[in-house]
């Protein structure tokens, strides 16, 4: 091979390398962006037919976000239970529900109706701001804890007495 031949493969490579780099540079930016992004908390959860729940206003209280679907059973068998909680520890504890399904509009308030569901339903699943992994079964309930941050997932339907084992726990858990 020439000098010549040595030199424009020498090139090649230098500009194949490069273009690996700035590749690798703008991949890293693009990473630290979305970290940056999904690291902050989010500061209003959009509630069916008002004008959003500020997460601020929510610290102090022990949060219960459950999910359901219409067509789930033990959903149906717990939301009672669930409206009862809400009234009766309204001082301590903010029940907030989503639909499994994505329902929206007025396919969900019907949904809603029927159900008989007394607490406020969140227009967009928070899973993701929490860092919670979708569950396939439902029911399913996420406790937070005063801080607003996770402090149990429930699964199966629940019971007054369920409720208030949870709240009590969640209550005399060592602060982080």
């Amino acid at each position: 091979m020439t000098v010549v031949g040595q030199r424009g493969r020498v090139a090649g490579f230098v500009v194949r390398a490069r273009v690996i780099i700035f590749r690798a540079i703008s991949l890293g930016v693009i990473v630290l962006g979305l970290v940056a992004a999904c690291s902050q908390a989010p500061s209003t959860a959009l509630v069916i037919d008002a004008d959003g729940l500020p997460w601020e206003r929510l610290r102090g209280k022990v949060v219960f976000i459950n999910y359901w679907a219409e067509w789930c059973k033990p959903c149906r068998e717990e939301i009672p239970e669930l409206n009862q909680f809400a009234r009766t520890r309204s001082d301590e504890v903010v029940v907030l529900s989503v639909n499994f399904d994505g329902a929206s509009g007025e396919t969900l308030r019907a949904q809603i109706k029927m159900l008989g569901i007394e607490f406020p339903t969140l227009a967009q699943d928070p899973r993701a701001e929490l860092g919670v992994q979708a569950s396939e079964a439902l029911p399913e309930t996420i406790v937070l804890d005063r801080e607003g941050k996770m402090f149990k997932v429930l699964l199966g339907p629940q019971t007054m007495e369920s409720l208030e084992t949870v709240l009590f726990d969640a209550e005399r858990a060592p602060k982080s």
